[in-house]
């Protein structure tokens, strides 16, 4: 289990995808077979632990350049291949471009995000089989034509750990990475044209500092409109418990949205725009809205009581909980040991299954 070296495994505030790799990897150890996670060193683990960065790039203050660790992370990561029975790649195209060194191990790349166009050259080289952690993001990809693909399987969540509750408090949340295409400054004007206090918690990345200082920090009120900062575990479990919803007006195709399934293992509804994943992870009407506008977001914001906490809690914990998420991957590791591939039709059925909804 290769995952990427930014974020310690499990990340102590940010990191979707280290998340994801951690409860993966627990829940595997706790089935029984034996994983070795490949991460950084500050990571924790009950699977075996290698790695060749010590602490994870985002904490090593000491570099000021990190690219040459991001190789040796991959180099020595796949040095180990020809050990295992099956190499699950969640470190994006370093690793990929080393799959031919693996002995003939396949390996399963998940794709996280999607492609930037500079790193197609190692996707038309990639001679391994990919996964997608859902079908928006698979048509999105699908004009690839080597990478075998393997499936869709989607995030999960360990839904027991996030507490539910009913009783709502009067804040609206945003939560996530906060940048232009997650939409922070349409979830400002939201809670302003709804009369809605809003609490706003995420890191802010250099390359989107420019953005929150000119989009965001002059509505931030600290009454209003409240910037929290990134939240930790703890905190963002408190956060999702008592708010009234959760937006997600966001403007690129996500491919999942992780906060979008936490939020409503609390029993938070999700307004989310209808972008990326958000109709397979939010169910219109039922568990939230998935709507196109910013007046249709205002709108909805006035509907949630409509929505039944403890739908969204169920729900949660029939589609997105960790033995959903170990059981799909299992799948897959089989159907790529046997060199199963996947049919066209299969394909066919679960898009339509999704336009149905």
């Amino acid at each position: 289990m290769i995952a990427p070296p930014w974020e310690s495994v499990p990340p102590a505030r940010y990191g979707g995808t280290e998340a994801v790799v951690h409860l993966l990897t627990e829940e595997l150890v706790a089935l029984g077979h034996a994983v070795t996670l490949f991460a950084s060193g500050d990571s924790r683990t009950s699977a075996e632990l290698r790695y060749a960065c010590p602490e994870s790039l985002r904490s090593a203050t000491n570099l000021q350049d990190r690219m040459p660790s991001l190789w040796r992370h991959a180099t020595e990561a796949i040095g180990l291949a020809r050990a295992y029975d099956v190499v699950h790649n969640h470190a994006g195209e370093e690793v990929m471009a080393l799959a031919a060194l693996t002995g003939g191990v396949p390996m399963l790349t998940t794709m996280h995000c999607n492609i930037a166009p500079d790193r197609r050259i190692i996707w038309d080289a990639y001679d391994g089989y990919y996964n997608t952690i859902s079908w928006s993001q698979r048509r999105v990809m699908a004009r690839l034509e080597r990478p075998q693909f393997a499936g869709v399987a989607y995030n999960g969540i360990d839904v027991a750990s996030f507490p539910f509750e009913s009783e709502k408090d009067d804040y609206l949340l945003f939560i996530s990475r906060i940048a232009l295409e997650k939409g922070t400054h349409i979830a400002i004007d939201a809670a302003r044209r709804s009369g809605h206090r809003l609490l706003i918690a995420g890191k802010v990345d250099m390359a989107d500092y420019q953005y929150f200082l000119t989009a965001i920090a002059p509505h931030l009120d600290g009454e209003q409109m409240v910037f929290l900062g990134e939240a930790d575990a703890v905190s963002k479990r408190e956060l999702y418990r008592k708010a009234k919803a959760l937006l997600m007006p966001i403007v690129w195709e996500e491919p999942f949205g992780l906060v979008m399934a936490e939020a409503q293992a609390c029993g938070t509804p999700v307004i989310a725009f209808d972008r990326g994943a958000a109709r397979e992870i939010v169910t219109d009407g039922e568990t939230g809205f998935v709507v196109d506008t910013l007046d249709k977001m205002v709108e909805a914001i006035g509907r949630v009581h409509e929505i039944d906490s403890a739908n969204c809690r169920r729900a949660m914990e029939a589609r997105f909980d960790k033995a959903q998420l170990a059981e799909r991957y299992l799948q897959l590791y089989e159907d790529i040991i046997g060199g199963k591939r996947v049919r066209s039709s299969d394909l066919l059925e679960e898009s339509n299954k999704l336009a149905r909804r």
